[in-house]
């Protein structure tokens, strides 16, 4: 598991860049969030936008039509949890906007019928309370389930607050566990104690913005008086608290990420000391399975004489470790040349993997047998996406989702052997006949081959409108799900356009997990530059071979800092572009929020060196007076704590003072989702629709 999903300068000229100090930024107050002076330009953008993007042609309509189709009460009910013999699951629609946290038996919910019983009803506690509460999950007492912590944001944020919750009752515990809104991470050891890492005050918060602590908390003590347990330093990502149920034991871990892709995995013994793994500080703990901690390898890695390769599970008993013995290592699965493994969940006795195999997702079950780990292939839909959603019961179950560009999910009950049955099916919002997907694949500049898929209209012959969207970076794949749900959180619009006749893209650029290890870090850092030239190869080639006749790309977060890439390097290649939720400034992100977290991908600005390849991309920083750029259109979230909303302000401000064109949007809620309820994502998606018809198709003009 990863513990983190992610002095002045003087004025100099680097490769074209103006590089400014901080105090020489004229846009600087656009970084304070809840300035007044800030908000009222924030307000007068948005009102630009509306003003003439409301008026256009049709966006009523796909406003009203999106919305349909996200509060479909049709829509899959995802387990978030299997509690024995039950399941969880967080429900939205037109009726409960905020959501409703529900229970059904498992046989009820396996068999299609759930029987769901409301636990906590969210619109109602809004109510009660008067605030935007947002849904941000449960961790629950294992083996029992009896008691469960629920994290709730004020309007998205990541910042939460805990409050302890009796599943049997249906209420929150009267004097239980509650905790103040921080970016807190918490976890059960048993009833009465809790390891938790949060702002505990003046000191124990990292560079990042997380907290540097973990201490463990009694029941009926203050959280004040809570013991401290580990330490990391201000300079760390931050520190994270985890306990794993296995064997009828409680395994405690503490995860000190020194940056956001290393991190010192430690083992709490039942004393509460720590006894440090040997593994590498680049490997990832993913889960424990019969008292073995399960590990996936992100670097080659030698230990006591043998070799583990990048991108292996491997697995190692704790007790030993605990006694002061060396690991015992074991691999448990080694993946071939094509294969990465991008989900790891253990049931009771089963190991479950979800792989990419050429994009291609792929599912394993795994279990350890007299002589080693032996793997099993689950048969699925081939050339699908699958996901492996929630494992447990018993016996040993998996729900997994299984979908396709124009193939609409479907959840399933697999058993280790193989054996699976359907649960639900979403409905099909389109005719898969009308439409073709491909894959093809672009050159790019240093000849290294990228995948993209494009979905058309049926027998499409000439150039089209297309809309391309692209991510890049973290080792997140981009994965090519159902156009309705879609594969790039922007609502439905995915499905509107090509039914409209556009071509839709996705491009699985250098940055992401598609093709293991190697993907993700061949363009850390110095080498940052060939994530874009990815994108671009993928443009040209789609100019190259007739699918477009204008295009626009979309890109959130890390992709929309590849927007502001794309829309300051190439504007020539580029019609539209929608810049989510984005970093702008990368001289300044290390400082903003969790922005200092991602340095061990982007670099650190204000180290010289660094800022020397940094600066060359910055999109803030190379923002050209007189450049044609077409116009583009941003948003964001002013409740966003993870991506500083200063970005999309300041890039937006220089925007207008050099007299480029854009649209800007901030909602006001969401965090770094950019929107708070399905409402809203109709509305930011109708937005987007008719400002890409107004760009690539004239729509309005």
């Amino acid at each position: 598991m990863r513990a983190w999903m992610f002095g002045a300068a003087v004025m100099a000229a680097i490769s074209g860049a103006t590089v400014m100090a901080a105090d020489e930024d004229p846009n600087l107050w656009l970084e304070e969030v809840q300035g007044a002076k800030a908000l009222t330009q924030v307000k007068s953008w948005n009102a630009a936008t509306a003003k003439i993007l409301e008026a256009a042609p049709g966006f009523a309509k796909y406003r009203d039509r999106g919305l349909a189709v996200l509060n479909d009460k049709r829509q899959l009910a995802y387990p978030d949890a299997i509690q024995r013999s039950n399941v969880t699951n967080f429900w939205q629609d037109a009726a409960n906007v905020r959501g409703l946290w529900r229970v059904s038996t498992l046989a009820a919910y396996v068999a299609g019928a759930p029987d769901w019983r409301t636990l906590l009803d969210i619109d109602a506690l809004s109510k009660a309370e008067t605030k935007n509460w947002v849904w941000k999950g449960a961790t629950c007492l294992k083996p029992d389930y009896q008691r469960c912590l629920i994290g709730l944001s004020d309007g998205g944020k990541d910042a939460l607050e805990w409050r302890e919750f009796d599943m049997e009752a249906g209420t929150f515990v009267k004097g239980g566990f509650i905790t103040p809104a921080a970016k807190s991470s918490v976890a059960w050891l048993d009833r009465d104690r809790l390891l938790i890492q949060s702002d505990f005050g003046p000191g124990t918060v990292t560079d990042s913005g997380y907290g540097r602590q973990v201490k463990l908390w009694t029941r009926g003590t203050p959280l004040a008086d809570a013991t401290l347990v580990a330490e990391g330093s201000q300079s760390d990502v931050g520190i994270t608290p985890a306990v794993f149920s296995d064997s009828g034991r409680a395994w405690g871990v503490i995860l000190r990420s020194t940056s956001f892709w290393e991190t010192e995995l430690s083992h709490v013994t039942p004393g509460g000391a720590l006894v440090r793994s040997p593994l590498p500080i680049t490997a990832e703990l993913q889960d424990v399975l019969g008292g073995r901690a399960i590990v996936l390898l992100h670097a080659d890695w030698t230990y006591r004489g043998s070799k583990w390769l990048a991108g292996s599970i491997i697995a190692y008993p704790i007790d030993p470790l605990l006694r002061g013995e060396p690991a015992k290592v074991e691999a448990v699965y080694v993946p071939s040349a094509t294969e990465a493994v991008e989900e790891v969940k253990a049931s009771a006795n089963v190991l479950w993997v979800k792989l990419l195999d050429n994009v291609a997702g792929k599912l394993v079950s795994i279990r350890r047998g007299t002589y080693g780990w032996v793997s099993r292939n689950v048969p699925l839909a081939q050339n699908s996406v699958v996901h492996l959603i929630e494992v447990g019961g018993a016996p040993d179950m998996a729900i997994v989702g299984v979908e396709g560009l124009t193939q609409p999910e479907t959840l399933y009950a697999v058993q280790p052997e193989g054996r699976r049955s359907a649960v639900a099916s979403l409905p099909a919002y389109f005719d898969a006949a009308k439409m073709e997907v491909s894959q093809r694949f672009a050159t790019s500049k240093d000849g290294t081959a990228i995948p993209y898929f494009v979905v058309r209209p049926v027998g499409t012959t000439g150039p089209v409108p297309t809309l391309m969207h692209a991510y890049g970076g973290f080792r997140a794949a981009t994965n090519p799900t159902y156009l309705s749900k879609n594969p790039s959180r922007l609502g439905p619009m995915a499905q509107f356009w090509v039914e409209e006749g556009g071509a839709f893209v996705l491009a699985n650029i250098r940055g992401g997990g598609e093709f293991g290890p190697a993907w993700h870090e061949s363009v850390l850092k110095a080498n940052r530059q060939k994530v874009f030239d990815d994108l671009y190869a993928v443009a040209e080639d789609l100019k190259k071979t007739g699918i477009t006749s204008k295009l626009g790309i979309s890109g959130r977060s890390n992709g929309g800092l590849l927007m502001g890439v794309a829309y300051t390097q190439r504007p020539e290649l580029f019609d539209a572009v929608l810049m989510g939720v984005p970093l702008s400034d990368m001289k300044r992100y290390s400082h903003l929020l969790a922005g200092a977290s991602w340095m061990g991908e982007y670099g650190d600005p204000d180290k010289p060196d660094e800022w020397a390849y940094i600066s060359k991309y910055s999109p803030y920083q190379n923002l050209k007076a007189g450049a044609a750029y077409p116009r583009v259109m941003i948003y964001t979230s002013t409740k966003d704590d993870r991506v500083h909303p200063g970005h999309a302000r300041k890039m937006a401000a220089r925007m207008e003072q050099q007299g480029h064109p854009f649209y800007y949007f901030e909602n006001i809620e969401g965090g770094h989702a950019g929107t708070a309820n399905k409402n809203e994502d109709a509305y930011r998606s109708a937005l987007m629709m008719v400002y890409l018809n107004r760009e690539l198709k004239g729509v309005g003009k």
